[in-house]
């Protein structure tokens, strides 16, 4: 069953996770395993709110994801942009479509 994690999060330094983020997905190029897809959200009712979706083959793998040092790292380096500590939520797909 695939798993979704979604990572709730606030910054005002947005550009600084976005060059993050890059880095990471550069240096893991190649890597196996890790998210399959990401969506990242913009609350357009609180200006520095986002909301990240992580979504894996499954809860196993995201969990081994999880535990690669290269994850912590990037997991500390992103929670120090923040201007409060992120909130994850964990989750069971059991349904997704592409409506169009």
């Amino acid at each position: 069953m695939k798993f979704a994690q979604i990572i709730d999060f606030e910054t005002e330094r947005i550009d600084e996770m976005r060059e993050l983020v890059r880095e990471a997905e550069q240096g893991s190029a190649g890597r196996s395993g890790g998210p399959t897809h990401r969506m990242v959200l913009h609350d357009r009712n609180t200006p520095n709110r986002y909301l990240v979706v992580l979504e894996f083959e499954s809860f196993d793998e995201a969990m081994r994801n999880s535990e690669d040092p290269q994850t912590t790292r990037m997991a500390e380096r992103m929670a120090a942009l923040c201007s409060r500590p992120p909130q994850f939520t964990d989750c069971d797909v059991r349904e997704s479509s592409e409506l169009k």
